[in-house]
């Protein structure tokens, strides 16, 4: 264990201290700064788009990030030798990849940290502009009307920031696997396509199911096999209440209407379960590459 985290804090330092990575979280940082200040124009709904609408770029910025952090980690230190220099010492090649896939995934945590940070500023700042409420009011009605709108906003904003970082370490253990064999070139855009394709798997399952009179059984098996081997992206994105939901958070706990934090978590744990065990499965599978490579540079 102690090799595995030492490759870990390794792995992490050089995620961390690309170039690429400060450059995408700048450009994130600069983009969500600005959307925070334009208005878009919903009739009340602008908080709720901009924290949308900059879920939506973190995920995005985050994943290209960790896609070029998975290609160097693996790939390329097989290219120039530097793994067979690694693989000397007495360490276990699934230490190696464990170590490799766990300091990415804490990188993509800090850059989603990061950049969750600048939307949870941006957010409370455009709040009492899109309520049309006096921020420097001494009225304590709406004070208290403006901290409550900032809880509930960031409360919602926190559980889906966590759903976006396992939806990024999802593919970043794709990203390991497909490093074992093949570079930046292959590994990029196959880990885009198969996001893409993560995300229709909801209407998958609606083929995968059903009584055989309604479906032929190959087209069921095949949609059963097809959901299983791809992820279900979908788990990840609660939005609906996350973002555009009120949630039960101080002067919203009495709104029966309002949506409660327990169940919210409880799904958040349940998304972190089928991660752990999706990226258990892609990693073994990229564990049974890893085996069969030669570390020399090339594939002979």
């Amino acid at each position: 264990m102690f090799r595995t985290l030492v490759i870990l804090r390794y792995t992490f330092l050089e995620a961390v201290l690309q170039p690429i990575y400060s450059l995408l979280l700048t450009l994130g940082a600069v983009i969500l700064l600005i959307f925070g200040l334009l208005p878009f124009f919903t009739l009340g709904e602008d908080t709720k788009m901009f924290k949308s609408v900059a879920l939506d770029v973190i995920l995005l910025l985050v994943l290209l990030a960790t896609l070029f952090a998975t290609s160097k980690s693996i790939y390329e230190e097989i290219e120039d030798r530097t793994m067979l220099t690694l693989m000397s010492k007495p360490v276990r090649r699934w230490e190696v990849m464990l170590g490799k896939y766990l300091g990415i995934i804490m990188a993509a945590a800090l850059g989603v940290a990061i950049l969750g940070v600048v939307v949870i500023l941006g957010t409370i700042l455009r709040i009492p502009t899109d309520y049309q409420l006096n921020a420097n009011s001494l009225d304590d009605m709406v004070r208290k009307q403006i901290w409550s709108l900032e809880l509930m906003h960031i409360a919602g904003l926190i559980p889906q920031l966590v759903l976006t970082w396992l939806q990024i370490s999802v593919l970043a253990a794709v990203g390991v696997a497909l490093s074992t064999r093949f570079s930046l070139v292959v590994n990029l855009p196959t880990v885009i396509i198969l996001y893409l394709m993560g995300n229709m798997t909801r209407f998958i399952f609606p083929i995968a199911s059903g009584p055989l009179a309604d479906k032929p059984a190959v087209i069921q098996w095949c949609g059963r096999a097809v959901g299983l081997v791809l992820p279900y992206l979908s788990a990840f994105d609660l939005k609906d209440v996350t973002v555009l939901s009120t949630l039960k958070v101080r002067a919203f706990a009495t709104d029966p209407q309002a949506i409660a934090l327990g169940p919210i978590w409880a799904y958040v744990g349940l998304a972190t379960l089928y991660a752990v065990a999706y990226c258990t499965f892609v990693l073994c599978a990229g564990m049974w590459s890893f085996q069969r490579r030669e570390l020399g540079g090339g594939e002979g």
